[in-house]
């Protein structure tokens, strides 16, 4: 890799532009919290001269965090796209945030990516490769997403280099193959009074010299017989790799009989196999000092990108027809195809509305054009199918809080549209006369329940609406309205992504809510069998009512439901009226009798009444059908049934013991254990629903973030008779 001219001069406010697919990279950089993923967009741009000073966009806002929240909280909540110019190429730089409860944010930026950038803390050592960023790297890689590892913080480093390489190697690189291997070497300066070794360079393998940055710029120079001694081995496991990998099949021969390999065949064949994805280089990078332009690694990872990533012609993305159900074609990269483009964010902007961050996969969108907008797959979470046409607004390249004009998006490109009322994230733009559909990404389940309330009655009026749009910029978010509990409850991923969520609410929406206890849906039974009357007898001058009715009940299996018995004999209850006690007894099983829950799973046989041939009425005897199911449950005594979901947990080998024994305390049924040959072992188990409404966040503390789970209904079990009585004392 050499140096190579920047884009764009910095801070002149235009907006980059390319005419073809080829000229485009799309890069996503994911990693964990505090890895230093939006300092290091922050240093690329400031090399590439696409701001005057760091992280500093024209405004002074911030490049990457600009939003208020992410200021206040110091931390990413959303995806934020930076686009740089850098040897002739455009290349947008997508920054995810690192916290698990915004892995929706992520997922959002693989899609819109053609190629990943890891982004981990030498600082964290073994513990920065998480159990979140290994799934990450599993799920590139099962789509053969090509990666490669950046290094930050190589200063604070609690490991020598090697060993990290190695720790990567085993944790990311996978069966045994040389496939994770650096590309350049760190040079270290004196270490100073606090710990810290200052790494002033860096030893280029591949071009065996040295690029000293100790006074900022790289200066050049042969390695000394110290540094030769280091480079050599590491330099033969690099070559070995990028043969291995190569089309050339003479390389190898040529390289075992000593032969001498030209730096430019080593270098295509590198970007080829990163390209393809078989070859992942790890290379480090820090921000650069006062007064200098270029940070340690930032051109190297730029000439990276723009050499060795692939274009968005190399990124497969298939879409059917929305109308009639075929099967999906791949789309082709060509900005004079049909347009099928992919809403990859939503946000609200509070002087042109609803704004969307669009991916272009296959033709042009301009500004003003008539956009086919369909919405399909994602009606369990609040967004039901939808397959409308909008006129597009103003069509704006990002670049922090400010919008760049554009005018036109191309094929593979990333760019804002302003003004579609009805897209929503996960929505695909296509052209009006052939409507296309690409299945949404894989969103995570939100697990955690947060019931709410609005504060106050001007809240009320507003408190729809703004729900409306909230769960419209965020899919990974699920909107219920629960008609058992009368509850509304929103659904996140953890307690991060719930506080963003109603914080959004009050400052973006203007709608205030209080956060209450989550209910979970009960239900009543009877305890055992027994037999009631019912009297509904008035008269208060005029028509009165006059019914009767003698019941027998008698508890049934569960999933049984009610069941309703006629055995009058002889008449004691006019036909007319029979059904009146039926609907009685239904509307007050839905009611509950003893703790408001419905009542379930019970027979109710009508075997006696009384009826009167003037008073009597069907309001009546639903009055005492009624009443007699209420004497009936006194008398049997209520037994409640709580909801019971079964489980899958997926957790390191590591956390196992304590997983099961947490499984355990929550009353669960552990119904078997499977390892999945990764470390890592997934549990199967029956739990009350009860327990848990916290266990997203009780299980990434468990496991220390490394854990996942998903759940499904099965059914209603007795509660134990002890937590029984304190629900039913509840006034």
């Amino acid at each position: 890799m050499v140096d190579k001219s920047s884009g764009p001069a910095a801070g002149d406010g235009a907006a980059i532009t390319v005419d073809r697919p080829e000229h485009i990279r799309n890069v996503v950089l994911v990693g964990p919290g505090g890895a230093g993923k939006t300092t290091l967009v922050e240093a690329l741009a400031y090399t590439a001269g696409a701001v005057t000073r760091a992280g500093r966009v024209e405004d002074g806002t911030c490049l990457s965090d600009y939003d208020d929240i992410e200021q206040r909280r110091r931390r990413s909540v959303q995806l934020a796209v930076v686009p740089v110019g850098w040897s002739g190429t455009k290349i947008n730089l997508i920054d995810t945030p690192g916290y698990a409860d915004f892995v929706g944010e992520v997922r959002a930026g693989l899609r819109a990516a053609d190629a990943a950038l890891f982004v981990v803390s030498a600082a964290e050592g073994p513990e920065g490769v998480s159990g979140a960023t290994r799934a990450l790297w599993e799920e590139c890689a099962a789509v053969g997403m090509p990666r490669a590892i950046v290094i930050t913080h190589l200063d604070t480093a609690r490991e020598d280099f090697d060993d990290m390489v190695s720790t990567f190697h085993a944790a990311l690189g996978g069966g045994g193959a040389e496939n994770v291997l650096p590309l350049h070497l760190p040079v270290y300066g004196p270490r100073g009074g606090d710990g810290h070794r200052p790494v002033t360079g860096m030893i280029e393998l591949l071009a065996e010299r040295v690029a000293d940055y100790a006074d900022g710029g790289a200066q050049f120079d042969d390695p000394s017989e110290d540094q030769r001694a280091q480079l050599r081995p590491a330099r033969e496991r690099l070559i070995e790799a990028i043969i291995a990998e190569s089309e050339d099949e003479s390389l190898m021969e040529r390289y075992l009989s000593g032969a001498a390999l030209d730096l430019d065949t080593l270098v295509g064949d590198l970007e080829r196999a990163v390209a393809r994805g078989q070859f992942h280089p790890v290379l480090f990078a820090a921000p650069a000092p006062d007064g200098a332009r270029q940070g340690l690694g930032t051109v190297e990872l730029l000439d990276l990108i723009a050499a060795g990533f692939p274009t968005p012609a190399e990124h497969a993305v298939a879409a059917a027809p929305a109308t009639n159900g075929s099967a999906p074609t791949a789309l082709s990269c060509d900005p004079d195809a049909a347009l099928a483009a992919e809403v990859i964010r939503t946000t609200s902007d509070p002087y042109v509305g609803r704004v969307s961050l669009v991916r272009v996969f296959s033709g042009t969108l301009h500004a003003e054009d008539t956009v086919h907008v369909c919405g399909h797959g994602l009606a369990e979470r609040g967004h039901p199918d939808h397959d409308v046409d909008e006129r597009a607004g103003a069509v704006t390249a990002p670049f922090g809080r400010t919008q760049r004009p554009l005018g036109r998006v191309i094929a593979g490109d990333i760019a804002y549209v302003a003004k579609l009322g009805h897209a929503e994230t996960g929505d695909t733009l296509s052209g009006t006369g052939t409507p296309l559909v690409i299945e949404p990404w894989a969103m995570p389940d939100p697990l955690l329940p947060i019931a709410i309330r609005a504060h106050g009655k001007a809240d009320e009026d507003k408190l729809s609406q703004g729900l409306a749009r909230l769960v419209a910029e965020d899919p990974a978010m699920r909107l219920e309205n629960n008609d058992q509990t009368r509850q509304l409850v929103l659904r996140c991923l953890g307690e991060a992504h719930r506080d963003v969520a109603l914080e959004r609410l009050r400052e973006r929406f203007g709608v205030a809510v209080d956060v209450i206890d989550h209910e979970v849906a009960l239900r009543e039974t009877l305890a055992g069998p027994a037999t009631a009357r019912g009297r509904h007898v008035k008269q208060s001058g005029g028509h009165g009512q006059y019914a009767v009715c003698v019941l027998e009940v008698a508890p049934l299996p569960a999933g049984s439901g009610i069941e309703f018995v006629d055995a009058v004999v002889g008449g004691t209850v006019p036909r007319q009226y029979i059904t009146s006690v039926e609907k009685g007894v239904r509307a007050q099983a839905a009611k509950g009798v003893a703790a408001g829950y419905p009542l379930v799973d019970i027979r109710v046989t009508l075997v006696d009444g009384k009826a009167h041939s003037v008073d009597s009425s069907d309001a009546a005897f639903q009055t005492a059908g009624a009443l007699a199911l209420r004497e009936a449950a006194a008398s049997a005594g209520v037994a409640l049934l709580e909801p019971y979901a079964r489980v899958w947990v997926l957790v390191a080998d590591d956390y196992l013991g304590q997983v099961l024994g947490d499984l355990s305390g929550r009353r669960g049924r552990v119904l078997g254990t499977e390892p999945d040959g990764r470390g890592r072992t997934r549990v199967r188990a029956e739990v009350p629903e009860l327990e848990l409404s916290r266990y997203a966040i009780d299980l990434r503390s468990l496991s220390h973030g490394t854990g996942e789970f998903g759940r499904a209904h099965v059914g209603h079990e007795p509660m134990p008779a002890q937590r029984a009585q304190s629900v039913l004392a509840r006034p």
